[in-house]
C-alpha cells in the first residue's frame, strides 16, 4: 500500500523502527540488562526530552531527583515525558513493550551516564520489588 508504513518489533531489547526529520520512534522490549540487579547506571539526555508509552506488560521508570532514586510505575497508554538533563533508567517485565519517542540525534555522545553506588543499586532493587515485583 502506498503512503503508509507498518512497523513492529518483537525481538529482545531496543530497536529503532523509523525516523522522520529530527525525531525517531523505537520499541524497547524486555532485555536482561534491565533487570533491577543489572542496572548499574542512569542516563540523561543533554539535548532533548524523551517520551515513553507503555503498550504491554509492566515497566517501572526510575528518576534520580534530589539525590534520591524515585520509582514510577508506568500505566499503560499514558505518555511519560522525561525532561532533558534528568537521569533515568527503567526495568521491564518479560512481557513489556515500551514505545520510545526521541530526537534522532540522541546518542551516547550527548547522553551522560551516572554510575550508581552499591548502596544505590541495592536501593533500586528493593524499590523494583516493591513496584509490582519487577
Amino acid at each position: 500500500m502506498k503512503g503508509i508504513e507498518i512497523h513492529q518489533f518483537n525481538g529482545i531489547g531496543y530497536q529503532k523502527l523509523f525516523h522522520f526529520q529530527s525525531w525517531r520512534i523505537a520499541i524497547l522490549n524486555y532485555i536482561d540488562e534491565l533487570l533491577p540487579e543489572n542496572i548499574h547506571r542512569f542516563q540523561a539526555h543533554n539535548l532533548t526530552d524523551e517520551a515513553f508509552v507503555l503498550l504491554e506488560g509492566a515497566c517501572t521508570l526510575f528518576i534520580y531527583e534530589d539525590d534520591q532514586i524515585v520509582p514510577i510505575h508506568m500505566e499503560k497508554h499514558q505518555i511519560y515525558n522525561i525532561k532533558k538533563g534528568v537521569f533515568h533508567s527503567h526495568t521491564l517485565s518479560k512481557t513489556c513493550k515500551l514505545l520510545i519517542i526521541e530526537e534522532e540525534n540522541t546518542s551516547d555522545d550527548n547522553s551522560p551516564m551516572m554510575y550508581l553506588t552499591l548502596e544505590q543499586r541495592n536501593q533500586l532493587v528493593a524499590l523494583a520489588r516493591l513496584n509490582h515485583g519487577l
